[in-house]
């Protein structure tokens, strides 16, 4: 039987055991950096995954608020003039229903804002504006007519 200190000082490798030692260490590792980048894939893929929806929640919102405001606009005909909102105010004051609705898109989006115009013909116009600090600012937009047909 050979003696394995005789290998260290120089001498004959004993037969049946490979030279190379440590190769299952090394295996190891690349398997755990494999791995690493892996799982570093996976959080910025569920950082992209959450981005999205809450760009999507706040459209969805957006869209929601104007539809809500159109609604309310069709059940007060007579007096559409005062609903009319520029630079983020109602026209007057006088119309609370008017004012929650600002307030309501000014909670709901980040730095939400709306523009409201009402034409002579009664198309109405809802521009609703938000800024997400990391995206920027969007803007949903749509038109109604309210005076022009009978619902």
């Amino acid at each position: 039987m050979l003696n394995f200190r005789n290998r260290r000082r120089g001498g004959a490798m004993p037969a049946g055991r490979p030279a190379v030692r440590g190769v299952a260490l090394i295996e190891v590792l690349v398997a755990l950096l494999i791995f690493m980048f892996g799982i570093l894939g996976l959080v910025g893929l569920q950082a992209a995954l959450t981005r999205a929806q809450t760009s999507g929640k706040f459209r969805v919102d957006a869209a929601f608020l104007a539809e809500e405001y159109v609604g309310t606009l069709w059940g007060d005909k007579a007096n559409v003039g005062t609903y009319v909102i520029t630079s983020g105010s109602c026209a007057t004051t006088a119309n609370q229903i008017c004012v929650d609705w600002v307030s309501k898109v000014a909670n709901r989006l980040p730095a939400g804002t709306a523009v409201v115009t009402v034409g002579a013909s009664g198309d109405v116009s809802i521009t609703i504006t938000w800024t997400v600090p990391s995206e920027g600012t969007h803007k949903y937009e749509t038109s109604a007519s309210i005076l022009s047909a009978d619902a």
